[in-house]
């Protein structure tokens, strides 16, 4: 059986791991899985049940634009691969996308951007539209899965 391992990036992830405990990825053999990426969050001295998202990843500040927002998710998703022991979006083979918005413009961004960090590779996407996510602020959450083989088997 696979030994798990959590991790949370440094600076914000570990913040929300002391304040709501929960990781940011976990190591299941030669798979990663990360913890949903959003696109907005409250302030962590506020509480409230929520994910991971597109903040900052030092700061946990949330930019106000929506477009800077998604590129956060994405960059927040290499950095929590990278701190995982993978090597970033490479080796996702599944990409997992809940929105509250299905407007052209956004999804073309996602699109863009998905373009963007796998450009030699297609990975497979479920899309959802939900009513809502766990904060009213929020508009996109971003799972993803990663298949990391050479890792799995150095630390065999």
């Amino acid at each position: 059986m696979s030994h798990l391992k959590y991790f949370a990036y440094a600076d914000h992830g570990v913040r929300l791991r002391e304040l709501l405990h929960y990781s940011q990825a976990v190591r299941v053999g030669d798979c990663i899985e990360c913890s949903g990426q959003c696109t907005s969050f409250p302030k962590v001295d506020e509480p409230r049940l929520t994910t991971s998202g597109g903040w900052d990843p030092k700061t946990g500040d949330v930019p106000k634009d929506l477009s800077q927002e998604l590129e956060n998710i994405f960059t927040n998703i290499d950095l929590n691969l990278r701190d995982a022991g993978g090597k970033g979006w490479d080796q996702v083979f599944k990409v997992r996308l809940y929105t509250t918005v299905l407007d052209e413009e956004n999804v073309g961004k996602f699109i863009a951007l998905l373009r963007q960090w796998t450009p030699n590779h297609t990975p497979i996407l479920t899309a959802v539209v939900v009513a809502g996510l766990s904060a009213p602020t929020l508009h996109f959450e971003v799972e993803v899965e990663a298949h990391d083989p050479e890792e799995a088997v150095e630390s065999n």
